[in-house]
């Protein structure tokens, strides 16, 4: 058995409930932090060697990096709420700084970077809602730094699925460096629920089934996905939210469905 399930904690000093490093998770890449923010809190950060996508998921917060002040972003109630969250990119290399001006949830997703490109406000027009799928396999995404947005290695992206349907399904994978058919990427997916007494179940696993976990997920849980095939399921009753950080050698998300389950994806 491997542990992949992360559950939040009471707030630390700096307002921090939950935190998957590099170290922590014993891979390379991804880096995850949640922080819960009063109004007037502030929380300061930075990396000489790790690029940050800030994500004000639900409340509104003024964030500076640098010496680039970006002014009050967010303001959605809750990540359930159908707009986009607030967003800014922060270099390698650069402090920032989240000050609260209502209570805040702030995701920092993180992998490794090299100074140089600018810090930036990640506006709202660049985060249109998506559906994808079809009929149970509906759900609602909005890409916060795609590939082609400027990073060195990020991906972000976040998911509402409705109760009673799946997500990340047909069940995929990208851990192997396959040149144009696959891209080994590391992955966190940290979840919510509404209700919040709800609940979601994950399934990681490998061709091989050297990895296979079911994981029941709670509200504010994360899921580590060190490799392996992982469909998310939400029961009925329960909408599911999802942030998924990924990063890896190349900054390019190319996925494979499992063969057993391609079918669904062809038929669709």
């Amino acid at each position: 058995m491997t542990n992949l399930l992360v559950r939040p904690h009471a707030p630390d000093a700096s307002g921090a409930v939950l935190e998957v490093t590099p170290q922590s998770a014993g891979w390379s890449h991804v880096g995850f932090k949640v922080v819960t923010l009063e109004p007037g809190q502030r929380f300061e950060g930075g990396d000489t060697a790790r690029e940050t996508c800030l994500v004000v998921m639900s409340g509104k917060a003024a964030v500076t990096v640098a010496d680039k002040a970006f002014g009050e972003i967010g303001g959605r109630a809750s990540v359930f709420e159908d707009a986009a969250p607030g967003a800014v990119y922060a270099p390698a290399g650069v402090a920032f700084s989240v000050t609260a001006v209502t209570a805040v949830e702030l995701a920092l997703c993180s992998a490794p970077g090299r100074p140089g490109l600018p810090p930036r406000l990640i506006a709202a027009s660049d985060m249109p809602r998506e559906v994808r799928g079809q009929g149970t396999n509906v759900r609602h995404v909005r890409n916060i730094l795609p590939e082609t947005a400027p990073a060195e290695g990020l991906l972000v992206v976040e998911v509402v699925t409705p109760g009673g349907h799946w997500s990340s399904y047909p069940p995929h994978k990208h851990d192997t460096a396959a040149d144009g058919e696959e891209t080994a990427l590391e992955e966190t997916y940290y979840h919510r629920l509404n209700p919040p007494q709800g609940f979601a179940f994950q399934r990681v696993y490998t061709d091989d089934r050297s990895l296979d976990e079911t994981v029941c997920v709670q509200d504010g849980d994360v899921v580590m996905v060190p490799r392996g095939y992982h469909p998310v399921g939400a029961p009925h009753g329960y909408d599911l939210y999802y942030l998924n950080v990924m990063a890896g050698p190349h900054r390019k998300w190319i996925f494979r469905n499992d063969p057993a389950h391609d079918w669904i994806a062809r038929k669709a």
